[in-house]
């Protein structure tokens, strides 16, 4: 059984650490309550029409706010993150397969993670994801 000031000892330097992990949580919030609290009090407040205008590039506004986007981009960048996702896990499979008591095991699992990505692939192809019109 440890020694009762031993113990006292660990407990006293666990805590420790996150008292210093909470004082520099406190002066970050501070700090940024102070920069925000001075910005408020120093800026000047002068609403004219020009400044309530909708910025757009330097060019007065024209027509409604609300503007169409084609759907087709955010799917080329939701596939361009999974396969750039996808290539970062080839990084760790790599140097486990080059260990001699895992190369098949790892083998056998990239071909079936590779196969999934296969079949997502196949599912866009045939959806018509990957035709640009």
């Amino acid at each position: 059984m440890p020694h009762p000031t031993a113990v006292a000892v660990v407990e006293a330097d666990y805590f420790q650490s996150y008292s210093v992990v909470g004082l520099l949580a406190v002066v970050g919030v501070l700090f940024v309550a102070v920069a925000f609290g001075a910005g408020r009090l120093l800026r000047p407040v002068v609403p004219t029409p020009e400044k309530l205008l909708t910025y757009e590039c330097g060019v007065d506004p024209v027509g409604e706010g609300w503007a169409h986007t084609q759907v087709r981009y955010y799917v080329y960048a939701f596939l361009y993150v999974i396969f750039a996702v996808d290539s970062i896990f080839l990084f760790p499979w790599a140097t486990v397969f080059a260990d001699p008591r895992y190369g098949a095991t790892t083998l056998v699992e990239m071909f079936v993670f590779l196969g999934f990505l296969a079949v997502g692939l196949l599912y866009a192809y045939k959806k018509g994801v990957l035709t640009w019109t």
